[in-house]
């Protein structure tokens, strides 16, 4: 049935005859990476009959294209990852907003929105009052990822192999307290873990700023991280709680459907 035109029963439509071309119909449906849908609705968005459409969405789901939850089907790994860029980066930054701002308010110190790119971090967002022009970050610019609070979240909940991988061989000493070896970057990674996913930093990349940090958790790796940069002589505990909260807010939004205990596992679990 597959191979052949399809007419649908209520529309009399005719449908695509090969399977690329129906996983397509059913892929194009998924506009963002929190769209969720039920088997009905992409039943009649597509035209394809119910159980073509469960069929190919059993298919998709078991190759990681596509996956399942309680509120439906949504975008799975294998889509997220080819998908990245700019789409990812801007439902990212929207989940984000209102939680960056409420930082904002209740500190007034620079909050950025980072995401890994290779073994560095790109800035997708930057808040800031009065001492914002002393932090040298800007939207679209980037910095190392194992001397930043936002690269040493990320780091911490990615598999050990592939932070060797992804930073192993570019560790500048970018000031005398930066991280520049491997094996001391992975004891720092650990020790985030243990806090429960918060990195510190202080005067690691610049010697005049020091921050905290938390990861944006998806269903495998970080998505992204929430960063509070303050003077390198402040006080961080204040503020630690506050970042925490926003990064897991953001998480639970962009995905409602993953586990709850999922968001505290170890990368090493």
């Amino acid at each position: 049935m597959d191979g052949t035109t399809e007419v649908s029963g209520g529309a009399g439509r005719v449908l695509p005859p090969s399977m690329v071309e129906r996983m397509t119909l059913i892929l194009d449906l998924f506009t963002t990476r929190r769209t969720r849908l039920g088997l009905e609705d992409i039943a009649g968005a597509t035209g394809l009959p119910r159980s073509t459409a469960h069929r190919i969405l059993d298919q998709l789901v078991g190759l990681d294209w596509v996956e399942h939850g309680s509120a439906g089907y949504g975008l799975g790994r294998r889509s997220l990852v080819l998908g990245g860029g700019s789409a990812e980066h801007a439902d990212l930054r929207s989940a984000a907003s209102p939680y960056l701002h409420e930082l904002l308010l209740a500190t007034g110190a620079v909050i950025h929105l980072g995401v890994l790119d290779g073994g560095r971090v790109s800035y997708l967002d930057k808040l800031g009052g009065r001492f914002a022009t002393s932090v040298p970050s800007r939207v679209g610019g980037s910095a190392p990822a194992h001397c930043t609070g936002l690269g040493k979240a990320m780091l911490a909940w990615i598999e050990p192999e592939r932070v060797d991988t992804l930073v192993g061989d570019g560790m500048p000493a970018r000031t005398g307290a930066t991280i520049a070896r491997l094996d001391a970057l992975h004891r720092e990674l650990g020790r985030i873990r243990a806090r429960g996913g918060l990195a510190l930093e202080r005067g690691e990349c610049f010697p005049h700023i020091a921050c905290v940090a938390a990861a944006v958790r998806g269903p495998r790796e970080p998505v992204g991280a929430i960063s509070i940069v303050v003077s390198a002589d402040a006080a961080l505990e204040r503020v630690a709680p506050l970042v925490l909260g926003a990064a897991r807010r953001v998480s639970e939004d962009l995905f409602p459907d993953v586990d709850d205990r999922h968001r505290r596992l170890s990368v090493v679990d």
